[in-house]
């Protein structure tokens, strides 16, 4: 069975990184990248509501020994390029277009430093080649004592990687785009930032979160999301799989994916891999799964 922490951190991961119709063509995936953006710091001294950091101020009750792991997760954008076998750029090759993907990061406390890199994967006539920039920045950890028995952390992610101008699409490939933090207590609970108990609502009041809000999401795990959700949010037991588009119902959007043309089945696949996976997977369901996102009654 998913780890249903994990599965939540994943969906917002992903939340709003390909949208419907999934297809490079569509107008509102003309400009991606949109929750959770932590950019370099030059850019964000210009373009102001481009922030460079993300700020995560909570409480932990327990003992000054309660261990607590913090995980960084982001998305880096990925520009993907295809090759002819003669060595020219085409925008489409063997099923493939040429656009955007992303790579999955995690990172712990301390400096952040990936180094560009370039991949090749062969495809029928020529190659896939996928490049990224490299990125540069910290994650900084500070714990205080509030009082007995109650903690105040703080994890600060800053993006110091180099930019020297250019166009926002030009900032996004050297941006944390997605980023949230995963933190897990050993001896100690955290204290819901949405409803904190009367006695603490004063000190709950006092954390200052950027860019982010925090929630319970286990007995021992705090998400900080960069989207409001509510504490101890969960994935519909209904729903078949990701669609990276929170906003919508599941149902509406699997039957219009069905409902797609042969021709806009055949872009959904080229624009993008995980595209390609929600086609497959929606093609696939039977009519019984089908029936359940149709939704239940609850007595």
């Amino acid at each position: 069975m998913r780890d249903p922490v994990a599965a939540i951190a994943e969906a917002v991961l992903y939340e709003g990184y390909l949208l419907w119709p999934y297809r490079r063509s569509a107008l509102k995936n003309q400009r991606r990248w949109t929750f959770g953006g932590v950019y370099p710091r030059a850019h964000s001294e210009v373009h102001p509501d481009d922030p460079w950091r993300m700020r995560t101020d909570v409480l932990l009750e327990g003992p000054d020994t309660a261990a607590v792991d913090v995980r960084v997760r982001f998305l880096q954008v990925v520009d993907r390029r295809v090759r002819r076998a003669d060595g020219a750029w085409v925008d489409e090759l063997d099923g493939v277009l040429a656009w955007e993907e992303a790579v999955e990061r995690e990172i712990g406390p301390g400096p952040i430093a990936i180094a560009a890199g370039t991949e090749e994967e062969p495809v029928s006539g020529g190659a896939t080649v996928r490049s990224w920039r490299g990125l540069a920045g910290s994650v900084a950890v500070s714990r205080e004592r509030v009082a007995e028995g109650l903690q105040r952390l703080v994890v600060e992610i800053a993006n110091e990687t180099p930019w020297d101008g250019g166009p926002r699409q030009e900032a996004l490939a050297l941006t944390f785009c997605s980023t949230h933090t995963v933190l897990r207590a050993q001896g100690g609970t955290w204290v819901s930032a949405t409803d904190p108990p009367e006695h603490l609502r004063e000190a709950a009041a006092a954390c200052e979160n950027a860019g982010t809000w925090p929630v319970l999401v286990g007995d021992d795990t705090l998400l900080s999301s960069p989207i409001i959700l509510e504490d101890h949010p969960r994935i519909a037991p209904e729903s078949p799989g990701d669609l990276f588009d929170g906003g919508e119902i599941d149902q509406l959007l699997i039957l219009n994916i069905l409902a797609m043309t042969d021709e806009e089945k055949a872009e959904m696949r080229a624009t993008d891999p995980r595209a390609r996976e929600i086609l497959e997977r929606t093609e696939g369901l039977s009519e019984a799964e089908l029936l359940r996102l149709h939704g239940r009654l609850v007595r």
